[in-house]
């Protein structure tokens, strides 16, 4: 019954850095630094078997550590973590100026594109109510005549768009056929 109610615990850390980055080489520094984040965070969120693969760095942590190059990462950071079941979640605690305002260009970005993909759904949505055969209006013969002129109109606009590729395609292969040599080729004496 333990297991099914899966506790969320919430903790922040100043993860010390320095000393186990002083360690290794220079060009080394940064990826020793993402592991000992990782692995404080085994240990003080007491992670089954010390596990690293259970623990992710939120991208922001992760750019925020790469910021300065693999030669010189933060001596300190401030994390917050979340464990949820065993999985650990880690994303900065305090997030510098530059990397908010990526961080809300990238969700301005996201929902735009999300609101572009609603309106294009209700647009096709639209257009498959039109198209239904079983549906069209019979009231006079004009009506079934604009849907096929519609419809004509749209198939040579298709057609248009093809030939247009095709050319395009054909103006970037080459003209040159493969051709013979001039020169014979050499073949074994035969005895």
């Amino acid at each position: 019954m333990a297991e099914a109610k899966q506790e969320k615990i919430e903790r922040e850390y100043v993860i010390p850095l320095r000393e186990q980055t002083r360690k290794v080489p220079r060009y080394k520094k940064t990826n020793k630094a993402v592991k000992t984040i990782k692995e404080f965070l085994a240990r003080h969120m007491k992670v089954r078997d010390r596990d690293l693969d259970k623990i992710k760095l939120d991208k922001y942590l992760n750019e925020a550590m790469w910021h300065r190059g693999i030669r010189n990462p933060p001596h300190k950071i401030k994390v917050k973590a979340v464990k949820e079941g065993d999985i650990v979640h880690a994303e900065l605690a305090e997030m510098p100026v530059s990397l908010k305002f990526k961080k809300m260009r990238e969700e301005k970005t996201n929902k735009s594109a999300r609101e572009a993909v609603e309106k294009k759904k209700t647009l096709m949505e639209k257009a498959k109510e039109a198209m239904k055969p079983g549906e069209t209006s019979t009231s006079s013969d004009g009506a079934k005549t604009d849907e096929s002129k519609e419809k004509e109109k749209a198939s040579a606009v298709a057609t248009q768009q093809m030939e247009k590729e095709t050319a395009k395609q054909m103006k970037h292969e080459t003209k040159m056929k493969p051709t013979e040599s001039k020169h014979q080729r050499r073949m074994a004496l035969q005895k």
